[in-house]
């Protein structure tokens, strides 16, 4: 990829660099200019698309921007004071944004411009979508209430807003730690110890290894000593007590604002604007694939309780059970086994840089795309990359996107990406162009070698930039429409759809190269990988069910009785088949999705695999997946529309039919292809 030696970003480059009394004032400003939108709105005696839904979804356009940065930063800066004036100001725009969505004489104006169906039917369709949308997200809002239901529904949203904001910064500042010997940690490879920082206890020194993801998944992976694997697992489940009684109090107020509006629960209020629609199909998908998925864990329990039982022959112990630290460790030596793959083999193919490189090589031919690497860009921390995008053929300006991949105290703890700015049309019929940001926890390098990416690691950083460039690539007039903003149970197929190029030996060959000789990845060790592909598929998607099944336990009660602390450690143990132990911890206390907008909403990620594997099977894998017409149609048709149409009618013109799931099980090893 091209270096530019100074910024020629197109668009507004955003400035990153606030001090806390910077956050406080634009935080205010942004207030002030709602306002001030918001009563010229209202005072509107003749309403009209013009004068009532264009001010307001203009402000959400123009105003997008500094409401991400100054909400981001709480996530990425190395000041706590920046962090904390950052969580402030949220708390500040959310209770804003909850007090606006409770104005009656602002609902009266947008109802009038959607009542009056004779201006709305000669709309075009993206703006006859946006006056639906905008009166939908009023009325569920509890604006059809009376005042006394309504005033209390706005309470209620307010102090939901206060607690998500500190279950986030709960976990974000509330890393666990151990300080364990080199004989405590056999297992691990010389690189994980270089440059560790360490400490003496009790006369012995030991390396002090957290929670985050770098230090905790090769010890629960690798570590030979169960003991040392049991007391990581402890550390991980007892991290912040705090978030418990939060989260059970959320857990009570949704189900509150719920039945103000007349829904029986959660779930059923939340599900109404997904592709779901309702708790029903999603349990019987759930319930389904947990019988299906039954029989392939069964198998590989067996080989797994085999290899735990000879280890505590060979040291004289009795076996007892497999218990959660188990499961990455003998799930890594099955594989290692069977298909004689050792991730510390693999990743000696995937440094960060060559390998962040390689892949966006990737997305460019496929999305037709050109990426400028900024020098000395306008970024939050020295680790930060910034990429201006281009068209591959035309010199017109795309967007650009933000890398920050390695882990720092007090940042975000795992993978995730910001869409920091839609992009939108001006009313002068200019552009402004999209903006995002990936955040990740990658291995740092070490005095011996680069930072090096285990395979799924690197699959993460595929799926990560799918959501990066659903953001990039998406063209839609207004704000609300943009990118990743679809069907909550949609959203996920497209980069769950680019997970699949880290499985495809013609994909691997280009990007894998070893990191001290520049070859690339064996042929042998590529076919190896991918016949591991779905080793332990059984035991892997039964965890991604139980967090499915947990949050709909939580979320589709009618009655509230529900103790989230006692149903996640049984569910734990009944669906994804390993026992917790003897000791107290509280795993969802660290579930950010609980609070982070994936509340009834987790069974997405395994709902949208059914249309990422219809996607990738019936276009890329027919077609080829160096394709340009194929990539290009999924970046006209997937990307681009963003949700300025539903998800259902983007997948049908990509694939020229409706989805079905016969592509899903068989990506992860069910062979039975009769419909869920």
């Amino acid at each position: 990829m091209p270096m530019s030696t100074t910024s020629a970003a197109k668009g507004t480059v955003l400035n990153f660099n606030l001090s806390p009394a910077d956050i406080e004032r634009r935080a205010e400003t942004l207030v002030a200019q709602g306002k001030k939108v918001q009563d010229g709105v209202a005072a509107q005696t003749n309403p009209t698309f013009a004068n009532v839904i264009v001010p307001l979804a203009t402000r959400q356009n123009e105003q997008d921007a500094d409401y991400s940065v100054v909400t981001f930063l709480q996530n990425v800066s190395t000041d706590k004071d920046v962090r904390d004036a950052s969580m402030a100001a949220e708390e500040k725009l959310d209770a804003f944004e909850i007090e606006s969505m409770m104005r009656e004489d602002v609902y009266k104006a947008v109802r009038a411009v959607f009542d009056n169906k004779s201006e709305v039917a000669n709309l075009g369709p993206e703006d006859r979508r946006l006056v639906e949308k905008m009166e939908l997200v009023f009325r569920r809002h509890g604006l059809a209430l009376d005042k006394e239901k309504r005033e209390n529904l706005g309470k209620i949203r307010m102090r939901l807003s206060e607690l998500a904001i500190k279950f986030s910064r709960n976990i974000n500042e509330g890393d666990g730690r151990a300080v364990l010997t080199r004989d405590e940690l056999e297992g691990l490879p010389s690189d994980f110890f270089e440059g560790r920082t360490t400490e003496v206890v009790d006369g012995q020194e030991g390396f002090v290894v957290t929670t985050k993801y770098p230090d905790i998944l090769p010890v629960m992976r690798l570590a030979k000593r169960e003991e040392t694997r049991e007391r990581m697992f402890v550390v991980e489940g007892q991290r912040c007590p705090e978030n418990i009684p939060i989260l059970q109090e959320a857990v009570a107020l949704r189900l509150e604002a719920a039945q103000l509006l007349g829904y029986k629960t959660h779930a059923e209020f939340v599900l109404e604007e997904n592709m779901a629609k309702a708790p029903g199909p999603v349990l019987e998908f759930e319930n389904d694939l947990r019988a299906r998925l039954n029989v392939l864990a069964d198998k590989e329990i067996e080989e797994i309780e085999a290899l735990k039982k000879a280890d505590k022959q060979a040291a004289g112990k009795p076996f007892t059970g497999l218990y959660g630290w188990d499961y990455r460790y003998y799930t890594n030596l099955v594989k290692e086994q069977k298909h004689n793959i050792n991730d510390e083999e693999v990743k000696q193919y995937f440094p960060v840089k060559e390998a962040t490189r390689s892949i966006l090589d990737i997305y460019q031919n496929m999305l037709s795309l050109r990426f400028v690497k900024i020098d000395n860009p306008p970024v939050w921390h020295a680790d930060v990359e910034m990429y201006e995008v281009w068209e591959a053929t035309e010199e017109k300006f795309v967007g650009h996107f933000y890398l920050d991949l390695f882990p720092r105290e007090g940042k975000y703890n795992h993978a995730a990406v910001w869409p920091i700015r839609a992009g939108f049309d001006r009313p002068d019929g200019s552009r402004e162009y999209p903006v995002a940001a990936m955040v990740a926890n990658f291995p740092k390098p070490t005095l011996s070698a680069p930072a090096l990416l285990t395979h799924d690691d690197a699959t993460t950083l595929l799926h990560e930039l799918g959501h990066v460039f659903h953001g990039i690539c998406s063209v839609t007039k207004w704000a609300l429409f943009h990118g990743t903003r679809t069907e909550r149970d949609f959203v996920e197929a497209p980069s769950q759809m680019l997970e699949n190029w880290s499985w495809e030996p013609s994909v691997l060959q280009k990007f894998a190269v070893h990191h001290q000789t520049g070859e690339p990845i064996p042929e042998a060790l590529v076919k190896r990988l991918v016949a591991a592909k779905n080793e332990g598929a059984g035991l892997f998607n039964l965890r991604q069910l139980f967090f499915g099944l947990y949050d709909m336990g939580i979320h589709n009660t009618a009655d509230g009785k529900v103790d989230i602390k006692e149903l996640y450690n049984e569910l734990y143990e009944d669906i994804a088949r390993f026992k917790n132990g003897p000791h107290d911890t509280w795993g969802i206390a660290t579930i950010g999705h609980m609070m982070g907008g994936y509340d009834a909403g987790y069974y997405g990620y395994m709902w949208s695999q059914v249309f990422s594997a219809d996607m990738y099977a019936s276009r890329f894998v027919k077609d080829g997946v160096f394709s340009p017409q194929t990539g290009l149609d999924y970046r006209y048709e997937i990307l681009r529309p963003g949700s300025s149409r539903d998800a259902m009618d983007s997948l049908i013109k990509f694939m020229g039919r409706k989805p079905n799931n016969r592509a899903f099980l068989k990506s992860i090893g069910l062979n039975d292809t009769s419909n869920l």
